[in-house]
């Protein structure tokens, strides 16, 4: 079933890249996807459950390349400007990870899924999504935790985590408003000398 349900999940990105979520048909979903209706409703148990496994989606595909974005080489400071310019690509690209990061949820996109009672025959239910704040939260803490070296003392910690944060924070405000030459590299060079990552 892990196949049909990628496959319904790709369906339905693809139907809310072209009209908004509120007029996207199952069935049409289902048919796009090559399986029957009746195995959308098995595996989501209808729209509501659909619409929370896509943005459960985004939000892992996000977070997915944060990870991959603190594994390229370079410094502590390389790495935490390529997660930078990965939330601006990711937030521009992706409406849904746009809304996850700001929670300005517009009518084209499914209602954000807030309630985390499993929705009646679903298959597998969602984990809660976490809000704005906590997945700033979240990258801010897997910048830590990978920025971290042995030894980092506790005040250095408080210094790092803030500077991760800043720097998210910061390219939320890129995504919104995109920056001009030199994109958001630029912007949090001068930021560096005194982050002491």
């Amino acid at each position: 079933m892990a196949a049909a349900r990628e496959s319904l999940l790709e369906a339905a990105s693809a139907a809310l890249a072209r009209r908004p979520w509120p007029t996207v048909r199952m069935v049409e979903v289902a048919a796009a996807a090559g399986v029957s209706r009746q195995t959308l409703y098995n595996e989501f148990g209808g729209k509501d459950g659909l619409a929370r496994a896509l943005v459960r989606r985004a939000a892992d595909g996000y977070l997915a390349g944060v990870e991959r974005a603190l594994a390229v080489g370079g410094g502590d400071w390389e790495r935490l400007t390529a997660v930078a310019e990965w939330t601006v690509s990711a937030a521009q690209d992706d409406a849904l990870v746009r809304a996850l990061l700001t929670g300005c949820w517009s009518a084209r996109l499914p209602a954000p899924p807030r309630d985390p009672s499993p929705v009646p025959a679903q298959r597998r239910p969602e984990p809660p999504l976490p809000s704005p704040p906590e997945l700033v939260g979240l990258v801010r803490d897997h910048a830590v935790t990978a920025l971290s070296g042995p030894g980092t003392g506790p005040t250095a910690t408080v210094e790092l985590a803030r500077s991760c944060e800043l720097v998210v924070r910061l390219a939320l405000s890129c995504a919104a408003a995109p920056p001009g030459e030199g994109g958001v590299a630029a912007l949090i060079r001068p930021l560096e000398p005194r982050a002491a990552l």
